[in-house]
């Protein structure tokens, strides 16, 4: 097989995986389209239960009432295909990989993909509760809080990656100690800095209440300890081998 056969066919492979990882976003979408209302209420949840009696949400824009469900069907949708999505990626990228590299990157691609999971699921069940009831309590006497459900869904989806992208600490930590870019010791060394970085990354991405700052800050940390942790193991683990 030439260059040029080969490239060929690798680009048909690729125009093949990304098909089947459509089509199978396409096929949950469908089957999750009668439970959009259902989908974005259980989203809501959090917050209209931390809304004083007779507190509801409104819609300010014409389309907003189905555009907004429609968005929280794709994202549950993305997420849901997500392991055939990552399991077609894996299919094109695994031939062209070390025997050694194909078994690092099997536990970390299942790995970061249940610790995106857990930030999100940590926000909505944890953070989601506290952040709102702090919002709605501290509402000025006479302000009725009525949140537009288009702002409430872009206010979620922040706190869902800020969380689920600082569970993915642990595997930059063990991706970064792997690759060599950086040692075990001197993430030790850094642990200071790390968990001031931590509490400024909360004041940043949560409200003005240190309640749910900490309550990023801190799982941050803790993560960060857990990847050194493993990274540190499996240092030990490739010297007793060698």
């Amino acid at each position: 097989m030439t260059t040029t056969d080969s490239f060929v066919s690798h680009l048909i492979e690729l125009r093949d995986r990304l098909l089947r990882i459509i089509i199978g976003l396409v096929l949950v979408m469908l089957a999750l389209f009668p439970f959009a209302n259902d989908i974005y209420h259980f989203l809501a949840l959090p917050l209209l239960k931390s809304l004083p009696a007779g507190g509801q949400m409104i819609a300010t824009d014409v389309t907003t009432p189905f555009f907004v469900p429609m968005k929280v069907v794709l994202l549950t949708a993305f997420m849901i295909s997500l392991p055939h999505t990552l399991y077609q990626v894996w299919a094109f990228v695994a031939p062209g990989l070390y025997q050694h590299e194909r078994k690092l990157i099997s536990p970390l691609v299942f790995a970061s993909t249940l610790l995106f999971l857990c930030g999100m699921a940590f926000a909505y069940f944890l953070v989601f509760p506290v952040v709102f009831g702090f919002i709605s309590h501290t509402a000025p006497e006479g302000v009725a809080v009525m949140t537009d459900i288009g702002k409430y869904l872009d206010f979620a989806m922040t706190l869902f990656i800020a969380f689920g992208l600082a569970f993915e600490v642990p595997v930059a930590v063990v991706l970064l100690v792997t690759a060599g870019v950086v040692s075990v010791a001197a993430l030790r060394e850094a642990r200071s800095y790390v968990i001031v970085g931590a509490f400024i990354l909360g004041a940043i991405f949560t409200p003005p209440d240190v309640i749910s700052q900490i309550m990023l800050a801190v799982p941050l940390w803790l993560l960060y300890e857990a990847g050194i942790l493993v990274a540190s193991m499996m240092q030990r683990k490739v010297k007793q081998l060698n």
